[in-house]
């Protein structure tokens, strides 16, 4: 029911034609005994993704991207039950047409964090950072051999060298000027990051966007997408933690590095905001805002300083 789609091309033409996609969804739900149940299609995420009634959620993957979806539907089998916070618990997962992959998993309660941040008080953002330093500590503590075989990069050096060789271009397309893009080749070249760091599980888009809570108490229900997770140096999974979860604030940030059991240096993790697969620099400027002395240096501390400690 569903075409094979292996370009970007091909993905543009189909992602959003409900005609195209809904055919296939129901189809592929009836082959899963799920005829008649109704499909409601979420705005948000790379890939199509449909509550299945109220308890199930069915997520599509092209060909094209069929290899995260083979590694989702691992990865949260292999994660179910090992971390603080609930994960989807994967019913099926496997091929369907085509080229296409599914993962059928169950549908995790609360409200979107980055939807309710803004309703949040003080205090309880301060204890959801707590469960999320808490949540990402098991989570590069466990062990990544089940689950090396489909994730990537491999070699995090070679990864890391082919990041440097873009990142420029990177983000000269993306419109950043030429006064921050001139900064950063010496920015690079003065910050030592592991080529062979001990493997830690990554989840790689550790965003408010991401996580559940409950608005009764403000407690955290759900951590999802691991699409795009990968094995390699844990600090790469603080890009999205000091950008999207504590977001430039340096008390929040010290709080779940705390609960988490370390930090990292700021200039580290500009690094390796430079170097993420998915870095936008002027969209994180946009949302976070700049520093006065438009420096590579001040944007670390301005994105990811800490408070100090006695």
């Amino acid at each position: 029911m569903l075409p094979a789609v292996d370009t970007d091309e091909q993905w543009d033409a189909v992602v959003d034609d409900e005609a195209v996609m809904r055919p296939g969804a129901e189809d592929l739900c009836r082959r899963l005994g799920l005829g008649g149940a109704p499909l409601v299609r979420f705005t948000e995420g790379s890939q199509p993704v449909y509550a299945v009634g109220d308890e199930l959620v069915l997520k599509l993957f092209p060909g094209a991207a069929a290899r995260d979806g083979v590694a989702e539907g691992r990865v949260l089998s292999y994660v179910q039950g090992r971390l603080p916070v609930a994960t989807p618990r994967v019913r099926e997962f496997g091929p369907y047409e085509n080229g296409w992959q599914y993962v059928l998993m169950s549908r995790l309660p609360g409200q979107n964090l980055a939807r309710s941040w803004r309703r949040v008080p003080r205090a309880d953002r301060e204890r959801i950072v707590t469960e999320v330093g808490e949540a990402l500590g098991v989570l590069h503590s466990l062990d990544t051999g089940p689950v090396s075989d489909v994730l990537g990069p491999g070699d995090w050096g070679a990864f890391l060298d082919r990041r440097r060789a873009g990142t420029v271009a990177q983000q000269r397309g993306h419109g950043l000027p030429d006064a921050w893009l001139e900064q950063i080749p010496d920015f690079l070249a003065s910050v030592a990051l592991p080529g062979s760091p001990e493997p830690s599980l990554l989840h790689t888009e550790v965003m408010q966007q991401h996580f559940l809570v409950d608005p009764d108490g403000w407690r955290l229900t759900g951590l999802f997408d691991f699409e795009p997770a990968m094995i390699g140096d844990r600090a790469y999974d603080f890009v999205g933690v000091g950008l999207f979860v504590t977001r430039g604030d340096a008390a929040l940030l010290t709080r779940l590095a705390t609960a988490y059991g370390r930090s990292f240096a700021p200039r580290e993790l500009l690094a390796y905001t430079l170097l993420h697969v998915y870095s936008n620099l002027p969209w994180y400027m946009r949302e976070l805002g700049v520093p006065a002395h438009g420096t590579l240096d001040a944007l670390a501390e301005r994105w990811f300083g800490t408070v100090a400690t006695p």
